[in-house]
């Protein structure tokens, strides 16, 4: 008799849970019950989760939080959904969200294509943002990324007409992959230069990872999309 083999789903990430400070933590005991996003596989009301009807952005993977809080800050006509899947780098978010006042922004902390499949309404999202998501550096690890043509397929469906895809990485074959990949699909059209490729947009700040990798004469390549 043969064996049956559950396959399971490839993630796009890795759980690098880490220590946790005692201020995420209380951060994370205190304010999730007024910022976080719930486990559910109920669709989300954006207007009732913010309490206001605004422009939704969209960012997977924010790290410690710090660009998406500056964003958040400089951006208040906007509203923002981060998810992370550190604890963590969500803790620390929460901190920033209660230091900055910031009223804006909401947070998950869950695998981003559940979320998106499940909860996130069609067409209803802004600009999906994912900078310096993990490379998978190594060949045989290229179908852990995030940017694959299926997700891709996916926020073309949850992003506005007119919405926007950015994207960052500092690794140039990965940047090269998601050119690709995303100028495949005919629901988008690139918003770059004759090279694919845009300056970093002002709204992007720099982040401590990136000003490192400068120093260390690493490139950094952005993207822009446009859903049509």
């Amino acid at each position: 008799m043969s064996e049956s083999r559950v396959m399971r789903p490839i993630r796009s990430f890795v759980r690098r849970e880490g220590r946790l400070t005692p201020g995420q933590q209380k951060a994370l005991d205190e304010l999730w019950p007024a910022f976080g996003i719930d486990d559910s596989q109920e669709p989300i009301n954006l207007e009732t989760l913010f309490g206001r009807d605004a422009p939704v952005v969209l960012e997977i993977g924010f790290g410690n939080g710090a660009s998406l809080a500056e964003m958040a800050q400089n951006q208040p006509e906007q509203n923002f959904i981060g998810i992370e899947v550190h604890r963590p780098g969500v803790g620390q978010l929460l901190n920033s969200i209660q230091t900055m006042e910031l009223k804006n922004v909401r947070v998950a902390c869950t695998d981003a294509v559940e979320l998106l499949k499940n909860r996130i309404p069609d067409k209803s999202l802004d600009r999906v943002q994912i900078y310096f998501p993990d490379p998978w550096h190594k060949k045989r690890h290229h179908k852990r990324r995030i940017i694959q043509p299926a997700f891709v397929m996916m926020l073309t469906d949850k992003l506005k007409h007119g919405g926007h895809l950015h994207l960052a990485t500092d690794w140039q074959d990965y940047a090269e992959q998601m050119l690709v990949d995303v100028c495949a699909n005919q629901r988008f059209v690139n918003c770059g230069n004759c090279d694919g490729f845009i300056e970093r947009p002002d709204y992007r700040p720099v982040t401590k990872f990136e000003q490192r990798g400068h120093r260390l004469g690493h490139g950094v390549w952005d993207l822009l999309f446009k859903r049509v």
